[in-house]
Parts: C-alpha cells; structure tokens; sequence
C-alpha cells in the first residue's frame, strides 16, 4: 500500500506518522498523481501545529509533482503520462494521491519534478506578490525579510530581472552570502544591524513603499518603520509567531500606511488566473534570468526531521520530500 505522512493530532514535528493510506481510482474530475518529489514550506508547519486549524487526521503537506497515472471521467487539462505540479491542495506528503484535475499545471521540457516542487509554492507566491499585491517596477526599491529562505532567493532573482533594487534581511552572514549570490542589492542581517535604520540609511531617509514580510512577529513593528508615507505593508507569513493584535490607529500616525494579509489561494482560485501565474513563473525560470536549486532533500519518512531543521531556521532555499 501506499505510505503518507500523517498527523492524528496537532502540535511539534513527532505528531507526524508514517502510515499505509488507501489510493482509489480517480473519480470524475479527478487525477492520481505518482509524486517524485513534495515541497516543504511553512505553511505545512502551521497547519501541523494547529496555528491553521485541520481536520484530522490529516496528510501533510501543499505542494508535489509527479506523474499522472490516470484520470476520471470528464478530465482534459491533463491525461496519463504527463508530468505535472501543484500547490495549494493539502495532503501532498505522500507517495501518491488522487487531485482536482483542474489544480494540476503541465510541466514543459526542461523543467524537472524537482524543481517544480522546489518553486511551484514559493515561485507563484512571489510572482502574485510582486507583480499584482504590489506591482513593482524598474527603479523601485523594496524590503523583503527572509531574503535566503525559498521564497527569498527566488524574489531576488526576479526583482533584480526586473531592475527593483532589492533590500533583503537575514539571520547569519552565511545566509546573507547566499542572498547576495540571489539578486539582493543589499543584504541586512538583523542580529547584528537595527534593519529599521539601515533602511533608512539606503534610501536617504525615505523609506521604501512596500515590505514583504513573512517573519511576522518579530519584524511587524519595524516593517512599518521602513515604509515611506503611505507605503504597503505586504503581510504573508508567520515564521517567527503571528502578529499581535493591532490597533489601526498605528497606521495613521506613522505615515497613512496600508497593510494587506494576502494569501496564494486567492490570488490562483480560478482556473485563468492558476495558468496565468504559473506561465509567468515558467516562462521567467525557463528564460535563466531566474534559477531554481533545491538546497536540501529528505526521504518522505524523514518529514518530522524537515520541520525540525525548517522551524530551527537550519534551512536555506528550498527543500523538498522524496518518496
């Protein structure tokens, strides 16, 4: 039988189990996918620890590619053989699985499972970040914390494609080496530099009109300081906690700034607007001007010790499960 990695119960990395699951055939509108490789990303540990409440039990996981082995009645977007990827449709740390047809994008030659699992997730939620939550242009400079986790080091190579200087913050001079090899103009570590002021510094005392931060937490505070009068705070991750509950009235006295909460899901609910954010991601990683690594592999049994390393901050770019 097929194996899955499973929680019966939320909480740390030792809830997840590796269990014998029940694979059928696909149903009308249905897929079943063979993964080859499954992406790790934060938001896995959030719904594993109970931040982003599950039914139970629960598969792991939001992101894979693969193989299509067979499809159900009704089904052309894709058909047995293709080579395909997906985000947003939990249960993904398996072996394999049946999906919604319509949630798969073909993979074009040159573009392997694995990198796919390595951007699928991380690369459209920079293309929706940077191209309709905030539309950046040649010329703009932009604060981006994380800057050498997995969405980092994609944006970076993208915004620097674009000609936006990228100021981007990070934990360690290791990290900030690899964020530097990534398109960032200016790398920030934040245990050794008050990043407020150093963007202030670069910008000569303007600000930058957006932030993307999915620190959360810890950064909230000092994100809003670096914008610039009516800037947009761009709120998309919780690594180091959820921020606390705010009072509007901040917004106003430190300059009429925005904020907005946006999530992937949104930005590719309908069938249009997935292909469209996922042609943009292709087309631009296709084009060199973005490359895709995978930083770190584990086999699929070895989930709990991948959101060790994730949650411990011992992970740089992209990681990714193997059945």
């Amino acid at each position: 039988m097929p194996k899955a990695v499973r929680y019966h119960k939320q909480g740390g990395p030792e809830v997840l189990q590796f269990d014998e699951i029940q694979v059928g055939d696909p149903g009308p509108g249905q897929a079943r996918v063979r993964h080859k490789a499954i992406g790790v990303n934060f938001v896995d540990t959030y719904q594993r620890s109970g931040l982003y409440p599950m039914q139970l039990p629960a598969v792991a996981g939001n992101e894979g590619a693969g193989v299509v082995e067979a499809v159900g009645a009704g089904v052309t977007t894709v058909k047995a053989g293709d080579r395909v990827t997906y985000t947003g449709l939990a249960g993904s740390y398996c072996e394999v699985r049946l999906v919604p047809a319509d949630r798969l994008v073909k993979l074009p030659d040159g573009v392997s499972e694995e990198q796919a699992a390595s951007m699928t997730l991380k690369g459209m939620t920079v293309q929706y970040l940077i191209h309709r939550t905030y539309a950046v242009k040649s010329g703009d400079t932009v604060l981006w914390h994380a800057a050498a986790g997995g969405v980092g080091l994609i944006a970076g190579q993208w915004l620097k494609a674009l000609g936006v200087t990228g100021i981007g913050t990070v934990g360690s001079p290791e990290k900030a080496e690899l964020a530097k090899a990534h398109g960032w103009a200016h790398v920030i570590n934040y245990n050794t530099e008050n990043f407020v002021e150093k963007v202030k510094a670069l910008t000569g005392g303007k600000g930058v009109p957006v932030v993307y931060d999915s620190v959360g937490k810890t950064t909230w505070e000092g994100s809003l300081d670096c914008l610039r009068p009516r800037g947009l705070m761009v709120s998309f991750g919780n690594a180091s906690g959820p921020v606390a509950p705010v009072n509007l009235g901040i917004l106003s006295t430190k300059g009429s700034l925005y904020v907005t909460r946006p999530t992937l899901a949104t930005y590719i609910a309908s069938r249009s607007d997935l292909e469209e954010t996922a042609k943009s991601l292709l087309d631009v990683v296709k084009s060199g001007k973005v490359k895709i690594e995978t930083t770190k592999k584990y086999k699929l049994a070895d989930a709990a010790q991948a959101h060790r390393d994730l949650e411990g901050r011992k992970t740089t770019g992209s990681v990714v499960l193997v059945p």
